[in-house]
């Protein structure tokens, strides 16, 4: 059974189902005002390789993933260039999805709009008022986050400590506001600024208030699994929870939180900092496949840094698996040919231990280095029993790999002629069909099983 770290608990801790065999996951999606940049490829990536096994493993997987098209950024930067605000955020979504496509990231199986749910968001802070655990002012509706026995629950401090902390909690509606720490649920909407009726001013919903109405109302209370970045912990997750708690509603059953992506000196990267990496530049100029790869070998909770380095050894890596792909295939047609279960139970046991990539990706290449050693021997029997364990832990991963049917036919044509004239012992004919290969752009690899090309 799998296992994760609980941001609330502070344990790893067996990740439960309300209903057995079927898990539901809301993971915070993209406020669509810009590109995305890789910590958003990181949070994304994460998340579908853990839903890729989970659902490799037979668990029924619901995910949930909204679309932020309303906020203040969206507002700011349809202002600066004069352009109206549906414009950006339609644009701007397509841009995210081609994106996650490029990635092989899952669609996720619901993608509500926080556009789409303002009424509900209307109805919901209506009731935080009437409980008194909300209060409207000039400028907007804020939660008293006093009324919130456990408010900091996922930060691990007290709100004295969190009050302490200051930062930019004192920022909007500080003279409004009866606590530091109370956020807006509502803001009321300046001249010319999109705006929704409401009774206490028309205005629009606070990016808190968002996640809780659509995850509550596509998955029900109590559902088994939030996620997000690390950089959402606090406030935005804790400011969700708080709503949930104040409306005395169950929410998430389980907090999961991946770590930040760094720069070559170990910062957070962030728009405020100015180096954050456009996603789409990495997938245009690299097989895309690379940061799946990269990130699989380090902890989901760890930092991780992307540099040229790394980038170029996941490629290599790659090009390493996809030749075993095209080694193996023959080894792995014969129908009678099962996956070796050893080694699927012992991928099983290291994902299931709070999804322990980097340790499966180690047990991945000694199987691929298993099977080489095997085809070398001359045993395909356990060489294609080892190479479908691998193809099958690729697949919980999420990863894919390339064999020969990805090579052109006339490319094809010319192996299969190159290994004829070896046959022939013509190597004169063999060795200028390598170098037209080479001349291609083509790696050649010829070994007794035969001869594999890739980029």
């Amino acid at each position: 059974m799998l296992s994760l770290y609980d941001t609330a608990t502070q344990t790893v801790r067996p990740l439960a189902m309300r209903e057995p065999g079927k898990l539901s996951i809301y993971l915070c999606g993209p406020t669509v005002y810009g590109p995305p940049h890789l910590g958003h490829g990181r949070a994304t990536l994460v998340y579908d390789v853990l839903r890729r096994y989970l659902t490799w493993t037979g668990i029924d997987v619901r995910l949930v993933s909204n679309i932020t098209d309303i906020d203040d950024k969206i507002i700011d930067r349809a202002a600066r260039e004069n352009r109206p605000w549906q414009e950006i955020t339609h644009r701007c979504e397509d841009v995210w999805f081609q994106a996650m496509a490029g990635l092989n990231v899952q669609r996720p199986t619901d993608v509500p709009h926080a556009t789409d749910y303002v009424d509900q968001m209307v109805s919901m802070i209506g009731q935080l008022i009437e409980k008194g655990r909300a209060y409207p002012t000039a400028d907007g509706v804020y939660l008293s986050v006093e009324t919130v026995d456990d408010y900091g629950l996922l930060a691990n401090q007290n709100l004295h400590d969190l009050v302490a902390g200051g930062g930019d909690r004192e920022v909007f509606g500080a003279e409004n506001k009866r606590h530091p720490a109370d956020f807006a649920l509502w803001k009321i909407s300046k001249p010319g600024e999109p705006s929704w009726p409401a009774p206490w001013g028309a205005g629009r919903p606070g990016w808190h208030s968002e996640c809780v109405v659509m995850s509550l109302d596509l998955l029900g209370e109590g559902f088994d699994l939030h996620c997000g970045g690390m950089d959402l912990k606090f406030p935005h997750h804790e400011n969700e929870r708080a709503q949930a708690v104040a409306l005395g509603k169950r929410f998430a059953n389980h907090w999961m939180h991946n770590g930040f992506v760094v720069d070559a000196e170990g910062e957070k990267m962030s728009k405020s900092l100015g180096n954050v990496a456009n996603l789409l530049d990495l997938i245009e100029h690299y097989d895309a496949r690379a940061y799946r790869m990269l990130l699989l070998q380090t902890h989901y909770r760890g930092p991780v840094r992307v540099g040229q380095d790394n980038i170029d050894a996941s490629v290599k890596a790659l090009a390493g698996l996809d030749s075993f792909a095209a080694r193996t295939a023959l080894a792995m047609s014969d129908p009678a040919v099962f996956a070796d279960a050893e080694v699927l139970e012992r991928f099983r046991n290291r994902m299931d231990d709070d999804l322990d990539t980097p340790n499966a990706m180690g047990l991945l290449f000694d199987t691929v280095r298993q099977a080489n050693a095997a085809l070398d021997a001359g045993d395909t029997a356990s060489a294609g029993s080892l190479a479908a364990a691998v193809h099958e832990m690729c697949m919980g991963l999420g990863l894919v790999l390339k064999t020969e049917g990805d090579v052109p036919a006339e490319v094809a044509a010319t192996v299969a002629a190159l290994d004829a004239a070896r046959a022939a012992k013509d190597f004169a004919t063999a060795d200028a069909l390598r170098a037209r290969l080479q001349a291609d752009g083509w790696q050649v690899e010829t070994t007794k099983q035969g001869t594999s090309v890739r980029r």
